[in-house]
């Protein structure tokens, strides 16, 4: 399994949007469902620290997670553009196969 991990601070105006289309049935879940190798997205929220929320993607292989960005693309950078204004921070905490 491969695993992407990514951290974000959200403004407090911007929380019940952002936990709406990162969450398990978001925006982000159904376009990643367009393939058959996605294997889930957890949206986990920092208890100590308000604002704060780690999302984990898994994917069968780091292969089938390449493959969706080239196939869909342009959706993906779309969906991404427009999440933009929902974060103050977006970063990459790296991926990893388990």
């Amino acid at each position: 399994m491969h695993v992407l991990l990514w951290s974000f601070e959200v403004p407090s105006e911007q929380r019940s949007e952002f936990e709406r289309v990162y969450g398990p049935e978001g925006d982000w879940v159904r376009l990643f469902s367009r393939s058959p190798e996605y294997v889930g997205t957890q949206l986990l929220p920092d208890p100590e620290r308000a604002g704060h929320y780690v999302t984990v993607d898994s994917w069968i292989s780091r292969e089938a997670f390449d493959a969706f960005k080239e196939q869909w693309k342009a959706e993906y950078d779309a969906l991404d553009r427009a999440c933009e204004k929902l974060t103050t921070t977006e970063l990459s905490l790296g991926t990893f196969d388990a």
